[in-house]
């Protein structure tokens, strides 16, 4: 079972900034006051363009999170393996560097629910985090949330009990309450699971690798 952690800030808002931090970037190179200011002489030149530098590294981080950084990072429940994967994006201030993504695995049964209710003025509501603890104690070593999305603290005990309910083997709902899926603002696939993570959260123990394709889809 995958679920999607999608979050709710608007990705709207972001493509506006950054397409007007790229038209005010246009705006400065293209200016033929600032040419002007910046072939009068070397300390002018040496301004400009350390301004410049920064300015684009500027543009390239806030497009480079628009078009790459997955907006629905998912978590995987096994029910054969009672394993839970977490994909997690780790963004960097460096735009050029590389932004690696992180994949957790957890014991089920070190998995232990926290409901967190949130008072702030744009992001109020019920939240879900999942405490990992040392086998057979209570002593908290990883958390990662369940959802981003805020609700009641029904929706939020609702998605916990479905959890529960999938990696017990109980019955659960097959068609999801809500079916609308928000919008990625992206043209690229922006969830990429590494290929040996990808196999193993989808397959049972005993399936071979060479047969990942015909085991049964959890």
């Amino acid at each position: 079972m995958e679920i999607p952690r999608y979050v709710n800030h608007g990705w709207s808002g972001l493509w506006f900034v950054s397409i007007v931090t790229l038209f005010c970037f246009c705006y400065f190179i293209f200016s033929p006051y600032v040419v002007s200011d910046m072939l009068s002489g070397v300390s002018g030149f040496i301004f400009y363009f350390a301004l410049f530098f920064l300015f684009f590294l500027f543009v390239l981080f806030w497009f480079r999170m628009v078009l790459f950084e997955p907006r629905g990072a998912p978590l995987r429940f096994n029910r054969k393996r009672q394993k839970v994967y977490a994909y997690e994006y780790q963004r960097g201030i460096w735009p050029w560097k590389r932004w690696p993504v992180k994949v957790k695995v957890f014991d089920w049964a070190d998995i232990h629910a926290e409901r967190v209710q949130m008072a702030g003025h744009a992001d109020w509501g019920h939240r879900i985090y999942c405490a990992v603890c040392k086998p057979g104690t209570f002593e908290v070593v990883d958390r990662f949330i369940l959802t981003w999305t805020v609700g009641s603290i029904f929706q939020a005990y609702g998605l916990w009990s479905h959890c529960c309910h999938y990696m017990e083997g109980k019955p659960v709902p097959r068609n999801p309450l809500w079916t609308e899926r928000p919008r990625s603002w992206t043209p690229f696939n922006t969830v990429r699971w590494p290929e040996e993570i990808d196999r193993e959260s989808r397959t049972a123990p005993d399936c071979q690798p060479g047969a990942a394709s015909g085991a049964e889809q959890e």
